[in-house]
């Protein structure tokens, strides 16, 4: 079986190690190791069922965005186990022209982290760029943290109303430690999720729960790559009791139907 990472982060090896710090210490969680190349990416999952891994980063200021779709692009040119998806800012200049770009550079998708970029969810500047990518590209939306607004559930409750042609992932169960809030806005609206960033808080029971709840056709498995290992976080989440066909939804035919087509 195919069995797709949907949310991992990848950096040079010149800034991995502090760029890993950073997320640590953004999270305030210990970081176990550097990590965060594609090289350690790929061993750690040396061995395991995982098959596929779409990878992308974060521009925090809007001279970054160029050099990381390059990056990120060379590394798809480099592994055809990986699926790139580009990142923008939110003062970046020509946000139309680098999405085409993105494109011809094979490129797949946009990564957007509102927490870290500082700048809300439904801010008119990245309205604007959804508009864009509208039934061209899916989006990878970090969503929810309870010490900040800019990714709140609401927002991305209103940008799916304004935009029922974007694809979107609502990564972390659709809200990083406000989980439950999450069901509020995000139980009956047309996005898919993902379930990374989430078990070493919820705990196996209510992983399974909300991955009901939410629909086994709506999630996605992810490991938030170098945050937690991908081989242990698909061990977990293959561990839950869900069905046969459930897992064939959950490991890939979902994102599969995010990405718009086949993986193999």
């Amino acid at each position: 079986m195919t069995v797709i990472d949907c949310h991992c982060h990848i950096y040079p090896e010149k800034i991995a190690a502090r760029a890993v710090e950073s997320v640590g210490a953004f999270y305030n969680i210990p970081m176990d190791a550097p990590g965060g190349t594609a090289d350690e990416l790929l061993a750690l999952c040396e061995g395991t069922p995982i098959t596929h891994h779409i990878v992308h980063s974060v521009a925090t200021k809007p001279s970054n965005v160029e050099s990381i779709n390059d990056f990120i692009a060379a590394q798809c040119a480099a592994h055809p186990q990986f699926i790139g998806f580009a990142t923008l800012h939110q003062d970046y200049p020509d946000p139309a022209a680098e999405i085409e770009r993105a494109i011809g550079l094979g490129l797949k998708g946009l990564k957007l982290h509102p927490d870290t970029q500082g700048v809300n969810m439904d801010d008119p500047r990245l309205m604007a760029i959804y508009e864009i990518i509208a039934g061209r590209l899916p989006l990878i939306v970090h969503t929810g943290d309870y010490r900040y607004d800019y990714s709140h559930p609401r927002r991305l409750k209103r940008i799916l109303h304004a935009f029922p042609d974007l694809v979107v992932d609502a990564a972390h169960f659709g809200g990083w430690s406000v989980y439950d809030l999450a069901v509020e806005f995000l139980e009956d609206e047309r996005c898919f999720l993902d379930m990374s960033s989430a078990q070493a808080f919820l705990g196996p029971r209510r992983t399974y729960e909300l991955t009901k709840l939410y629909g086994t056709d709506r999630l996605m498995f992810g490991s938030d790559y170098p945050m937690w290992s991908p081989a242990e976080e698909f061990r977990m989440y293959d561990a839950l009791p869900f069905t046969d066909d459930e897992k064939e939804h959950l490991f890939h035919r979902n994102a599969e139907r995010f990405l718009g087509f086949p993986v193999a």
